[in-house]
């Protein structure tokens, strides 16, 4: 396929057995079968993986700006819908470092 022609260099990060890139349709399937398979919900998307992948890494602290890049958004406003606050993490961080410990 294209890929072995390339000197194994690709564009794409998601190709098929021949080096090919895979369409957005037949990587929405995969995810959906692979997510039947395992039991997980059937509204479970590209998105959603994209979106959970986000979610940790701002989870984690790793910095917006770095998330926004992984994502290739034009906006850090963009980027910043994926700070939600998690309640736990919240009443961690306030138990850590208020001073009325």
């Amino acid at each position: 396929g294209r890929f072995a022609a390339r000197g194994g260099q690709a564009d794409w990060l998601l190709l098929s057995t021949r080096g090919n890139r895979l369409s957005r349709m037949r990587i929405w399937e995969i995810v959906h079968e692979h997510a039947a398979a395992a039991g997980l919900a059937a509204d479970i998307s590209p998105h959603t993986l994209r979106h959970s992948f986000a979610t940790h890494l701002v989870a984690g602290g790793v910095d917006l700006r770095h998330v926004q890049e992984m994502l290739g958004h034009a906006s850090i406003a963009t980027t910043q819908r994926y700070t939600h606050v998690d309640s736990g993490r919240l009443r961690s961080v306030h138990e850590q470092f208020h001073p009325r410990r």
